[in-house]
């Protein structure tokens, strides 16, 4: 990288400063965060040992000719012609259930584009969810919401916790919806086109 660009992760940064500064701005240029460096960055985060998807291609097998898989598919990202293919659907054991959960496993460049994306997603939208939320979101975890419910059951003498989970909630969203609702910050079509 040329001293004079900036580095990904500080696009992000920035890209974040002024989704904070002005809810309503669109972002009309974001597609070319999906370049080298982003997906590079996304290809290491992956853990190794993680399920294969649908394409059976491992992390190991990806890394033999990474730099050239990469251009490979920023080439099909830019052109286009990148199509993301079929998860791999397994069933595990539900905790404390004789039932299966499925679970949808996708392929490794998959994995890649919807991790790049994500960063871009969360530099827009990380800042307008409020503090006490802390599922899918970066560097929280449950053992936090479990350590901030302590927190306040102890200063506030809560008598009553409700824990509810809304069944197949993520494969009932309505889609349409949710773009309508991207569009609103995110005017890349090419960004919207792939998530």
């Amino acid at each position: 990288m040329h001293s004079n660009e900036e580095s990904v992760e500080t696009k992000l940064q920035r890209i974040a400063k002024k989704a904070r500064r002005d809810p309503a701005v669109r972002f009309t240029s974001l597609f070319h965060l999906m370049n080298k460096e982003m997906l590079r960055g996304c290809f290491k985060a992956l853990k190794g040992n993680r399920a294969s998807g649908i394409d059976r291609i491992t992390k190991e097998q990806y890394a033999e000719k990474l730099m050239e898989n990469l251009d490979d598919l920023i080439g099909r990202l830019h052109r286009m012609a990148y199509i993301p293919q079929p998860v791999l659907r397994v069933y595990i054991p539900k905790a404390g259930s004789k039932k299966m959960r499925p679970l949808g496993i996708p392929a490794l460049e998959d994995k890649l584009v919807q991790s790049a994306l994500s960063k871009i997603l969360q530099a827009i939208y990380e800042q307008d969810f409020i503090d006490d939320s802390y599922g899918f979101r970066p560097k929280r975890s449950c053992h936090d919401a479990l350590r901030t419910l302590n927190q306040t059951i102890e200063r506030k003498g809560t008598n009553y916790i409700v824990e509810a989970d809304i069944k197949g909630f993520f494969d009932n969203v309505d889609q349409d919806q949710l773009m309508e609702f991207l569009a609103h910050r995110i005017a890349d079509k090419r960004v919207l086109r792939y998530i």
